[in-house]
C-alpha cells in the first residue's frame, strides 16, 4: 500500500494528460463525424470520393504511424506542432474517420420513407435530416459509439512516443527506476476505472433513448 502512495501523485498527472487528449479528442470527432457523415450520404459525387478517401486513408494506416508522421514529418515541411496539438491533430484525424462511418450506418438504416414523409410535409433537406433522421440514428449508434470510445482511451496510451508524460508513460518511467510492476497494475485501474464509467455512461444513454422506441 505504501509503494502504491508512493506512486500515486506522478501517476495522477499523467492521468490528467491522458484524460485531457481523450475529452478534447471525443468533444472534436463528435461534430466533426457528424459533418464527414453528412457528406459521405451526400448527392455530390467529388465530396463523395473525397471523404470516402480520406475515411480509407484513416482506417488503413495505423494511429501510430499517423502520429509519427504529423510529429517528425510537418516539420520538414516547416510546420512544427506543439506535443499536445500534434497528438490532438492525429487522434482526432483518425478518430473522425471512424465515427463518421459509425454515424453514417447510422443515417442510412433510416427508412427512405421518413425523408419522403418529410418532404411531403414540406421540409427541406437539412430540416429532414436535423429534425427527423439524426435524432434517430442518434439511439442507433450508441453501442458502436460505446466501442469506438472505450478504444479511444485505450489508444491515448500510444502519446508515450511523443515523449508526453501521460499515464502509461509515468508508470513505465517508475518501472524503470524503481525496478518494480506495481505502477502498471495502478495504470491499469486508472484505465479500467475510465472505461467502466464510460461503458456505465452510455448503458445510461441507451436506457434514456430505449424509452422513446
Amino acid at each position: 500500500m505504501d509503494k502504491i502512495l508512493q506512486y500515486l501523485q506522478p501517476m495522477l498527472e499523467g492521468s490528467e494528460v491522458t484524460m485531457e487528449i481523450f475529452l478534447l479528442t471525443f468533444v472534436m470527432v463528435l461534430p466533426l463525424g457528424l459533418l464527414a457523415a453528412l457528406g459521405r450520404t451526400a448527392k455530390c459525387r467529388p465530396l463523395q470520393w473525397l471523404l470516402e478517401l480520406y475515411i480509407w486513408v484513416m482506417r488503413g494506416t495505423p494511429l501510430m504511424l499517423q502520429l509519427l508522421f504529423v510529429y517528425f514529418a510537418l516539420p520538414l515541411a516547416g510546420i512544427k506542432l506543439p506535443d499536445m496539438v500534434a497528438a490532438l491533430l492525429s487522434f482526432t484525424l483518425n478518430y473522425t474517420a471512424y465515427f463518421a462511418e459509425i454515424f453514417r450506418a447510422g443515417i442510412q438504416s433510416i427508412g427512405k420513407g421518413q425523408y419522403e414523409a418529410a418532404k411531403m410535409l414540406g421540409m427541406s433537406y437539412s430540416q429532414t435530416m436535423w429534425r427527423i433522421i439524426v435524432p434517430q440514428m442518434v439511439r442507433r449508434v450508441l453501442p458502436p459509439m460505446s466501442n469506438e470510445t472505450i478504444n479511444l482511451v485505450k489508444d491515448t496510451s500510444l502519446i508515450y512516443i511523443l515523449a508526453m508524460n501521460d499515464l502509461l508513460r509515468a508508470a513505465r518511467t517508475i518501472v524503470q527506476r524503481e525496478f518494480d510492476m506495481t505502477p502498471f497494475v495502478v495504470a491499469a485501474g486508472f484505465y479500467l476505472l475510465m472505461t467502466f464509467i464510460l461503458t456505465w455512461m452510455f448503458k445510461r444513454l441507451e436506457a434514456y433513448f430505449s424509452q422513446y422506441e
